[in-house]
């Protein structure tokens, strides 16, 4: 097998959720066969594990992000069973908006789950940019009204272009974990919304934030920021990394030579079988598992990065 070429029938006997996107981004599988794969993702594999996993009231273990606490614990852990998660990951997943379940899935979030910091529902948001910008990413998707937090996110923007968590503690520069949450949400309102010029240029500020960083140097030293950044998750949670900050740049179709290095990056971590491993799982309690552990061929690092190579050696 060539190297450049990733191992389609390993990637294929897999669940619903990669298998339909592999057959729509690395193959040439007809539209009606895609859709179809897609289709099953409500009723078979992860997906209906994870639909299966809410509370009778339509939530995830009865609350929006920390159950039972309204702040992340003290002890630096982090669960991701709970509504937000659950939904990011049935976002990932690619659950079809428009079926059943998916309608009845955002009906009622909207009427039963409110946020542990302040009660408000679930698609007005709360006041941290990384979970406004999920929010608005998946409110964009599944069909909810979630301009009033658009609104805010706009108005939270920071003067170097991003955005930060810890903006009302007095944060005046930005982080590249809020960033790249706000940036996808951004990207999915504008899909659905058409948006706005005001919502445009703030992704482009967004972008220029970690362009300029090279999606991984300090800007004033060059210096790496964080090695766990190099290293690559699945799913990303909350956090930054740079094939996460890569696929979104190929979401937006924003190419740009500052990408150059993080590219090669993400090309230079392909095994000899065309596989890419995962690399840094982000601890805490999870409903069940996708992957078979750090240091192992990932299936979805493997679509992640082929994808975002295919994209970026089309250019010109």
């Amino acid at each position: 097998m060539n190297e450049r070429t990733p191992p389609i029938d390993w990637l294929l006997d897999s669940d619903p959720a990669l298998r339909w996107q592999v057959l729509r981004d690395l193959t040439d599988t007809p539209a009606d066969a895609v859709a179809a794969e897609r289709a099953r993702v409500a009723s078979e594999g992860w997906g209906a594990r994870l639909l299966a996993a809410r509370d009778p009231d339509g939530q995830w273990m009865g609350g929006a992000c920390f159950p039972g606490r309204g702040e992340p614990p003290k002890d630096g852990s982090q669960p991701w069973t709970s509504t937000l998660p659950a939904m990011m990951e049935l976002y990932d997943f690619g659950l079809d908006p428009a079926c059943e379940t998916a309608r009845e899935m955002t009906s009622l979030v909207a009427a039963n789950c409110r946020w542990e910091y302040d009660d408000l529902p679930f698609f007005d948001g709360e006041v941290e940019p990384c979970i406004n910008g999920r929010t608005v990413a998946l409110g964009a998707y599944f069909g909810a009204d979630v301009s009033q937090i658009v609104t805010r996110l706009l108005t939270d923007q920071l003067p170097d272009g991003g955005w930060n968590c810890w903006t009302e503690h007095g944060a005046k520069v930005s982080s590249f974990h809020s960033t790249i949450c706000v940036l996808e949400g951004l990207l999915e309102y504008e899909r659905a919304t058409g948006g706005s010029a005001e919502l445009r240029a703030a992704r482009r500020g967004g972008e220029a934030y970690l362009l300029e960083r090279a999606l991984f140097r300090r800007r004033t030293t060059g210096e790496v920021v964080d090695d766990a950044w190099l290293s690559f998750s699945f799913p990303t949670r909350w956090h930054y990394d740079v094939l996460r900050g890569l696929e979104y740049f190929r979401a937006a179709d924003v190419r740009d030579p500052l990408l150059d290095e993080a590219v090669e990056l993400v090309r230079s971590k392909r095994q000899g079988d065309g596989t890419w491993l995962l690399e840094n799982t982000h601890p805490g309690a999870v409903h069940f598992r996708l992957e078979d552990g750090d240091g192992r061929p990932s299936r979805w690092n493997t679509l992640r990065a082929s994808r975002v190579l295919a994209w970026w050696d089309r250019r010109g």
